[in-house]
């Protein structure tokens, strides 16, 4: 099977800044300056008005993307460190700064949360899948399955999504997997790369990883933030099966909604191709037999999942325990299938570095008060305090979704938006309301990256194949946006509901 491959960037230039990422960066800096200098404001600590600071710089650098993502948080823990130093330790006693020591402390207290531990595990068991191509044997072995006719391997392509989901812990690996096999197919099948059938599978491959980040705890790194704002904040954790059997549901119903979507607005030209069957299975046998580390990684990661579905009920393993037991199997001589060098040059440290510092902004946000200030703003504004418990739903999830066509990373926007979330929830003392249940409904939302190809890491490496046009992307996403967010307060006024959580 021919595969083209997706266009590498252009080599980074040291001392070479686009003009518009320059400017980003210099009024990035300039609202930083502008709150930290405003006076004293009531109910808001010294140190949670530069918090605040901080906070408003993170999210101009992320919506404009004028830092690189692993840079833009190293340059905020390290604003972190400064302004925490030299603010008071005590509201009551403001000459007593806080000092360097304990700056720096919760600048980088992130690192130390279980759920970063998830992450960085989950994301090694994801490197495995690439190394050992058992992620593209799974995909293949699934499409051979379905048949060649279009709307069977649109439903092939959708399964794939699924199976994957649950095995890959990575949106972006997942997306690295599909990807050329879909090109692979487009090439196969013969026909043009730009397409109906082309945008068809593609815009479905990337809106599919992206409906199935919210069904699986594990399935994309966002969900990790909020579990590890839960954890801090709340003292408390969702576990894996518990958020499934929240979460699976409304993904299964959305899936049927986006092959709906998607195979009527973008009808393929024929409904059978001719050798797309043989194509896929000619690529499946160009891989060959499964190999012994293609085995023992499946074997692995099969036991993994009966940990994860079990937890708390058969064993008393948290996933991140499990998950970090499993990925120290995959190092072993003789029983793991990978070297720490062929790892180390595919992890994504840079996810890493990011979900640590948006841990931190957050906590430090909620410890100065300033999460709560803002908190009480957005009630006040919006009247929250007036509302059930779905009407909450419904005006942060539209909230959430206006401004996630702002940002390029969903783990951005929960790093940014769930300590927020929580406070809001913890102020409104709306009757029956689940302030964890519904953190863990609005992380949901944040997942909804639909709209743009730019609001999603999936939907970026899809568009970078060059066969759809970002109109198409556009309109099916926002009617698959619609349909979402229909789904969620339908979701919140039963089933969600039922289960307590609105």
């Amino acid at each position: 099977m021919s595969v083209t491959s997706i266009a590498p960037k252009p080599a980074y230039v040291p001392g070479k800044l686009q003009t518009g990422k320059l400017w980003s960066l210099g009024l990035a800096i300039a609202v930083l300056v502008a709150i930290v200098s405003l006076p004293p404001q009531a109910g808001l600590p010294v140190a949670g008005q530069r918090m605040l600071g901080v906070f408003a710089f993170a999210i101009v650098v992320w919506v404009s993307e004028a830092l690189d993502y692993a840079v833009s948080a190293i340059v905020i823990s390290a604003l972190m460190a400064v302004l925490l130093a030299i603010s008071p330790a005590d509201p009551a006693k403001p000459q007593v700064l806080l000092g360097t020591v304990q700056g720096l402390a919760l600048a980088v207290g992130g690192f130390s949360n279980t759920a970063l531990i998830l992450v960085a595990a989950a994301l090694f068991l994801a490197t495995a899948m690439t190394i050992t191509g058992l992620d593209r044997r799974i995909a293949l072995r699934i499409l051979s399955l379905v048949g060649a006719r279009s709307g069977r391997v649109v439903i092939g392509n959708i399964l794939v999504t699924i199976v994957l989901s649950f095995l890959v812990p990575s949106a972006t690996a997942r997306a690295a997997a599909m990807v050329p096999i879909m090109l692979g197919i487009i090439a196969a099948f013969g026909v043009d790369r730009r397409s109906r059938f082309a945008a068809l599978l593609m815009i479905t491959t990337a809106q599919g990883i992206g409906v199935w980040n919210v069904g699986v705890k594990t399935a994309a790194a966002q969900n990790m933030v909020a579990i590890g704002y839960i954890q801090k904040i709340l003292g408390q954790d969702i576990s894996w099966l518990a958020w499934l059997v929240a979460a699976a549901p409304f993904s299964i119903v959305l899936s049927i909604g986006l092959y709906v979507v998607m195979t009527t607005m973008l009808k393929p030209e024929t409904d059978t191709v001719p050798g797309g069957a043989a194509a896929i299975r000619k690529a499946l046998a160009d891989l060959g037999p499964m190999i012994g580390a293609e085995k023992r990684l499946l074997a692995i990661s099969l036991i993994l999942l009966c940990f994860w579905a079990t937890e708390s009920i058969l064993h008393p393993f948290d996933s991140a325990t499990t998950t970090t037991v499993a990925v120290a199997l995959l190092f072993l001589p003789g029983i793991g299938v990978m070297e720490w060098k062929q790892a180390q040059a595919r992890f994504p440290w840079g996810t890493i570095v990011l979900f640590g510092v948006g841990i931190s902004l957050g906590t430090v946000l909620l410890q100065t008060k300033a999460a709560t200030w803002v908190a009480n703003l957005i009630v006040a504004v919006f009247g929250l305090d007036q509302f059930g418990g779905l009407a909450i739903l419904a005006v942060l999830a539209l909230f959430l979704i206006i401004i996630h066509l702002g940002f390029a990373s969903a783990t951005a926007l929960a790093s940014a938006m769930i300590p927020i979330v929580i406070a809001v929830l913890q102020k409104v003392h709306t009757p029956g309301i689940s302030v964890i249940g519904m953190t863990m409904l609005l992380q949901f939302v944040i997942s909804f990256g639909f709209i743009l190809p730019v609001n999603s890491p999936q939907g970026m490496v899809a568009y970078g194949t060059e066969t759809f046009a970002a109109r198409d992307f556009i309109r099916t996403g926002l009617v698959l946006t619609v349909l979402a967010y229909g789904l969620t307060l339908l979701f919140g006024a039963t089933y969600w509901r039922w289960l307590g959580y609105v």
